[in-house]
């Protein structure tokens, strides 16, 4: 049997989907005409960025993304084509390969990360309290615990 949502419930469900809706989407758009990345680069490279010497194990990657091993290997072969990444095997250990963050793809995500940081803070950060941000993100992990009780977080 199904317990439909109150009026109050869809109204403040359907303003959460629209509010991430249009800042996913804007967030993308900007990143896109300012930056010349699609969010998937971008998260790509950030992860590489941070990680020493920049490269990770592929396998990393995927557990990082959430993405599943072809969608990866997918976007991988076009970030190598635009020069922004390389893979490598791992030296004694041909099983695995390693993704390598190339100064293309370096210099990329340091051109992009100021602007699309910019936008972060104006459009969501600072639309927000210090208070109210701290609670959204007490919420944002409770919701986050409640969905790794049923799902877990990235395909296997």
């Amino acid at each position: 049997m199904t317990t439909w949502l109150t009026d109050d419930e869809q109204r403040d469900w359907r303003r959460f989907v629209a509010m991430q809706n249009r800042l996913m989407t804007q967030l993308a758009a900007h990143l896109q005409a300012e930056g010349g990345l699609s969010v998937p680069d971008y998260e790509v490279l950030v992860h590489l960025s941070e990680a020493p010497d920049g490269r990770m194990r592929s396998t990393d990657l995927i557990e990082r993304t959430c993405w599943e091993k072809s969608r990866l290997s997918h976007h991988l072969t076009r970030m190598e084509k635009r020069g922004f990444v390389t893979r490598e095997t791992r030296p004694g250990d041909l099983r695995y390969s390693d993704v390598v963050i190339t100064a293309a793809g370096r210099a990329a995500i340091e051109a992009a990360a100021p602007t699309h940081v910019a936008h972060v803070r104006s459009w969501f950060i600072e639309a927000l309290s210090s208070e109210e941000l701290a609670v959204l993100g007490k919420l944002s992990e409770k919701v986050s615990a409640r969905l790794e009780e049923t799902t877990p977080a990235c395909p296997a």
